[in-house]
């Protein structure tokens, strides 16, 4: 009995009608006829069979009618399974800054004395490109959970981790109403991306992918926060630098270099012990690069968990209890001639003997 599976019903009271599916075995007066002797009639083994038959599938229409109403189903069930990929939280930046534009693809043929006019009217903003490029890397990794997280001055969560392709496209896109604010605070946003991962079971490549064009100068307390909160969950972190035009590179060096939010958020993260890589993007081809390869390396065994949603047989049962009905229907209409034949004899005055 161990390896039947588990059948709930959704109306359990209606059960109590089933004893109504006895009501065909009962004899009536009507199904029986008087006569005066019954020896010299033939045993009738066809209508004897064409009656027992009648019967059960009338007990059978009236059993799957009483089912359908009572909805049975198979439960909701959750099912561990093994694919390839991560548990990816979608950490974006939502400041002003973030609406600017960037170089354009053909930024390398243009005079440098239009280069920032063109910038301005021709280059992609980068808030938009991003969302593009990582809604197209979302739709392409169906075996990972995403999680969808937008900051500016505070951390703003949209979705939480999801298989469900279409709230993490809806989410995505969610980042392009309005526009952004002021300020932008990394520690704290990432403090609130490290916290998706609480309280979850490892079960497979962890990561953070952090899109910005800016950083921050860190205080001691938030850097400790975060370095632990990425080694106790084995987190790794991957930064993907939207670099505005005229702004810094990551590998900038010199004094002044230190001053810089970008460099010294990029420095920080390079004393972390957990993995890190960083991207820097000038270009819309850098950004679809970038992605490209955070797809590539995150592609390892993972396990998770999949919901299977209640399995409903009440449709079955009704389509069951509506051909029984048609085959009870197209029985009586055949049985129509041998029900009207001993009115027929009574009529014309003939009495059995």
């Amino acid at each position: 009995m161990s390896g039947l599976p588990d059948i709930d019903f959704a109306r359990p009271w209606l059960l109590v009608l089933l004893p109504l599916a006895l009501l065909p075995l009962l004899r009536r007066r009507r199904d029986s006829l008087g006569f005066s002797s019954l020896a010299f009639l033939p045993r009738d083994g066809l209508g004897r069979a064409a009656g027992a038959l009648w019967r059960t599938l009338a007990v059978a229409t009236m059993l799957a009618t009483v089912l359908a109403i009572a909805s049975p189903g198979r439960p909701e069930t959750q099912v561990v399974r093994t694919g390839r990929g991560a548990e990816i939280v979608l950490l974006i930046d939502r400041s002003r800054s973030m609406d600017d534009r960037m170089l354009p693809d053909d930024w390398r043929t243009i005079d440098p004395l239009r280069l920032p006019q063109q910038v301005w009217s021709r280059g992609p903003v980068k808030s938009q490109m991003a969302r593009d490029l990582l809604s197209r890397f979302a739709g392409q990794r169906a075996a990972d959970r995403f999680a969808v997280m937008f900051f500016s001055s505070n951390p703003l969560p949209v979705v939480p981790f999801t298989q469900h392709g279409e709230v993490i496209q809806a989410g995505i896109t969610a980042g392009g109403v309005g526009r952004g604010l002021s300020d932008t605070n990394v520690g704290h946003a990432l403090l609130a991306a490290i916290d998706e991962f609480e309280q979850r079971a490892y079960t497979g490549s962890r990561i953070i992918l952090l899109v910005s064009d800016g950083g921050a100068q860190l205080d001691a307390p938030t850097r400790r926060r975060i370095t632990a909160g990425l080694l106790r969950n084995r987190v790794g972190l991957y930064f993907l630098y939207l670099r505005s035009f005229n702004g810094k590179t990551l590998d900038a060096t010199g004094p002044e270099a230190e001053a810089v939010p970008e460099i010294a958020l990029h420095r920080y993260f390079q004393t972390l012990t957990t993995p890190y890589r960083a991207y820097q993007a000038e270009v819309p081809e850098d950004i679809a690069q970038a992605v490209a390869d955070v797809g590539r390396e995150q592609n390892l065994p993972l396990d998770y968990a999949e919901q299977i949603p209640r399995r409903d047989f009440g449709r079955a049962c009704s389509a069951l209890a509506a051909l029984g009905c048609a085959l009870l229907l197209a029985c009586r209409l055949l049985m129509l001639p041998a029900l009207s034949a001993p009115v027929l004899g009574r009529q014309t005055g003939l009495r059995p003997r």
